[in-house]
């Protein structure tokens, strides 16, 4: 466990402010730090934190428009980027989003050669294969926030229908943060019941294929409903990013469906994928044991592949 632990978060918009909000709440990290170069509502954001920091497990938050303010930093988020649009994919948000977490990343290893970066950006799969290849970092030690909030959709959506908590929900969204994703119905269950052979009060199956698709399509449009109504994602993303910072900067090895640069899983090198991956201090780690239906690896694959287009453009 890392003690007197630090996280920075990049970007002090709707999604930068709410990680950091929620870091400073879970106590994810002794000190919390918000950088970005609009100066006036960086200042701003941390003030309104540190007036709350009374009430929170955190000792301190700091920030401002200086890179300095990450210096030591174990654990970088990156949030920062063009705001994704009511209607607009993330994957129309790759071109310009590319070039600001480029430079992010270059500027952040200066002060802190030695941090973690997980970048929320999106799309964020995308964006990581290129910071990857950027920074000459481990695959390990950069990778996307990718579908921990996609799943935590998907336990939320399952145990609101069938009335047990969300923990007891054992299912996973994979691939691609975005159209491609999709769930491993193959091994999802309900505590140990097969989500198939899940029963209501009148005994008949709660769920068939066809219920199942159609869950898996409000999870991947979720964000967009979402966003149509306020403007953006925050609050759960928030969430869901301080859980990760708390598992890497814990030590915890906790399993969370973080994307990583895949090499040889199942096949798939190169790309950024969220599948089930150890998450401690040394990073990410995808568990190639993870098994899928031929189904759902022909399925990963499409996703690989509609990721590796994307990023291959924005290289060339």
């Amino acid at each position: 466990m890392i003690e007197n632990s630090k996280l920075t978060v990049v970007g002090a918009g709707a999604v930068g402010s709410s990680v950091a909000y929620a870091s400073l709440i879970r106590g994810s990290a002794r000190h919390v730090a918000l950088y970005d170069i609009d100066a006036a509502k960086t200042e701003a954001e941390v003030l309104d934190l540190a007036h709350g920091t009374l009430f929170t497990r955190a000792s301190d938050v700091i920030g401002g428009a200086d890179i300095g303010v990450a210096e030591g930093s174990h654990v970088v988020v990156i949030t920062a980027g063009a705001k994704q649009k009511p209607g607009q994919t993330r994957i129309e948000l790759a071109a310009t989003n590319a070039k600001i977490v480029g430079a992010i990343v270059r500027d952040v290893l200066e002060v802190a050669p030695h941090a973690i970066i997980v970048i929320v950006t999106n799309p964020c799969d995308v964006l990581t294969m290129l910071a990857h290849e950027a920074s000459g970092l481990p695959p390990e030690r950069v990778f996307a926030s990718g579908t921990v909030l996609d799943t935590s959709r998907l336990r939320w959506e399952i145990a609101r229908r069938t009335g047990v908590a969300p923990t007891s929900v054992h299912a996973q969204i994979v691939g691609e943060h975005g159209d491609t994703e999709f769930p491993l119905w193959s091994d999802a269950r309900i505590s140990t019941v097969p989500i198939l052979e899940w029963r209501g009060e009148d005994g008949a199956p709660l769920f068939t294929l066809e219920e199942l698709d159609r869950i898996a399509v409000d999870v991947r449009e979720a964000a967009y409903k979402v966003i149509q109504g306020k403007g953006a994602t925050n609050y759960a993303i928030g969430l869901s990013s301080a859980r990760i910072v708390e598992a890497i900067l814990a030590d915890e090895n906790a399993v969370l469906n973080v994307a990583t640069v895949l090499s040889d899983f199942h096949g798939i090198d190169g790309v950024a994928l969220s599948v089930p991956s150890v998450v401690g201090s040394a990073g990410a780690r995808p568990i190639r044991e993870t098994p899928f239906s031929a189904e759902e690896l022909e399925k990963l694959r499409a996703s690989a592949a509609a990721l590796e287009e994307v990023a291959a453009g924005l290289r060339g």
